[in-house]
């Protein structure tokens, strides 16, 4: 049996084309690093989270020359939180947008190659020290930057011990202008008795509805996507009237077990972990998309410092750095999935406006 080819052990290699792996294959290739940027998908797909973009994630976009507005996002001026029948509506600190991934994710992934990163489609199996093993051949280096997102790989995974784990589920209702016109310029947050949903327009016109819940709420559905559906629209008149634009069968995507609140405390020398497998924050924050920037960029800038070495003072630092954001959104999160903690949640931001803005701006992560 042939032996798999080899690279030589002198650019840094970026272990996916996302937010994060883009991020840091910008700032490595504009340093002259000319990094190799690997991701298993040849064309841009859509990923399952990450639809809104906060005011900070389009601040920091901005840095990498990447302008929101000009993508053609749709602008979010205002927070609505439904739990059961209460209702709050808070503007936001500053404009979000909503975008959907594909969008995103091609903007970065063009302003990568365009600034030197040399992209190639392999899919990566297992990490060991300085070498990443993808379908394709080993990729070696001293360098490795790990983006692989929520999906771990052989070699650096995360603990996943949770009783009764967090699940993702995401489905897309088509442009209605009756639709348009009930959401309009806000991100709605649609609180349940076991987890929440996430419902904002994007630039198509297209309503995003991403949910994050407990493995045993869908179990109360029998499993099943579409009867979990039913179920919530149930129990919500909110969220049924949102539903109502969808088609009969809707077509839910689903990603399994994340580790909202991990935070990668330390790292070897030589792997930089970054975007969710440097820190997960719970979706409802709606600063996924910009600590993923957030830790691209960084990462980058400890290399260009001290090379594959500086690793573990990086993550130890971006680890403080995203510590504050994921607890207020972990703490956040963890009451508004019981019924009670959604019902005070609602009435203190329809309350105490100051306080939801407070929440707002703690949850982001430092510029």
């Amino acid at each position: 049996m042939t032996a798999p080819a080899t690279m030589p052990a002198t650019a840094p290699v970026v272990l996916g084309a996302g937010p994060a792996g883009c991020a840091a294959a910008i700032v490595l290739a504009r340093s002259g690093a000319e990094p190799l940027l690997i991701d298993r998908d040849a064309e841009v797909g859509d990923a399952l989270c990450g639809g809104f973009m906060s005011w900070r994630t389009a601040a920091t976009t901005r840095k990498l020359g990447i302008d929101l507005e000009q993508l053609g996002a749709q602008r979010v001026t205002a927070l609505r939180l439904f739990a059961g029948r209460r209702f709050a509506q808070s503007a936001l600190p500053e404009p979000a947008y909503g975008l959907s991934r594909r969008g995103f994710d091609s903007a970065l992934r063009r302003t990568a190659v365009a600034a030197g990163a040399r992209l190639e489609v392999d899919t990566i199996r297992a990490l060991a020290p300085g070498c990443a093993s993808g379908e394709s051949r080993e990729y070696r280096s001293d360098s490795l930057f790990l983006a692989s997102g929520k999906h771990d790989l052989r070699g650096a995974t995360r603990p996943r011990g949770a009783r009764d784990p967090a699940l993702g589920l995401r489905l897309r209702i088509a442009p209605d202008p009756q639709l348009t016109a009930l959401i309009g310029e806000t991100i709605e947050l649609h609180l349940f008795a076991g987890g929440y949903a996430g419902i904002v327009l994007q630039e198509d016109g297209s309503a995003n509805i991403c949910l994050a819940l407990r493995k045993s709420l869908l179990a109360r559905a029998g499993n099943d996507p579409a009867q979990l559906l039913d179920l919530l629209a149930g129990e919500s008149e909110s969220f049924a009237a949102r539903l109502q634009f969808a088609p009969a069968n809707p077509r839910v995507d689903t990603i399994a077990a994340v580790p909202y609140g991990w935070i990668a405390q330390d790292t070897a020398p030589g792997l930089f972990r970054l975007g969710d497998q440097a820190a997960v924050i719970p979706s409802l924050a709606g600063e996924g998309m910009s600590i993923a920037i957030a830790s691209g960029m960084a990462a980058a800038q400890a290399w260009q410092q001290g090379g594959g070495g500086a690793a573990p003072a990086y993550q130890q630092t971006f680890a403080r750095r995203a510590r504050r954001p994921v607890r207020v959104a972990e703490a956040i999160w963890q009451l508004a999935e019981r019924e009670l903690g959604g019902h005070a949640l609602t009435q203190i931001a329809r309350s105490v406006a100051p306080a939801a803005r407070l929440a707002m701006r703690l949850s982001r992560i430092a510029a």
